[in-house]
């Protein structure tokens, strides 16, 4: 005896995966609208912040850079003045 079973089938109920389909587009609507809302609020506060600094963040940069430079051209000068010292004590 051969037994055939028919093929089992999903019933799948169309208006749920509709509503959950398009619920789930209005939230990522909602979801997109609230980020372009806080990154206008993030980027307004700090162009309000950069306003009230005393010294523009490119001028900050330029005085650090200089700063940086010079330290590093007083390493090199105390670095060269001790191992000159060194050299010397080491000759006699």
């Amino acid at each position: 005896m051969n037994h055939h079973k028919p093929p089992q089938t999903i019933d799948i109920d169309t208006r749920l995966v509709t509503t959950g389909a398009v619920l789930t587009a209005a939230g990522a609507v909602v979801a997109g609208t609230g980020m372009v809302i806080a990154a206008a609020a993030v980027f307004a506060a700090g162009r309000r912040m950069i306003r009230a600094m005393d010294v523009p963040p490119a001028q900050q940069a330029a005085m650090k850079w200089q700063q940086a430079k010079e330290a590093s051209r007083a390493g090199i000068q105390a670095w060269q003045s001790a191992s000159d010292t060194r050299n010397g004590s080491l000759a006699r």
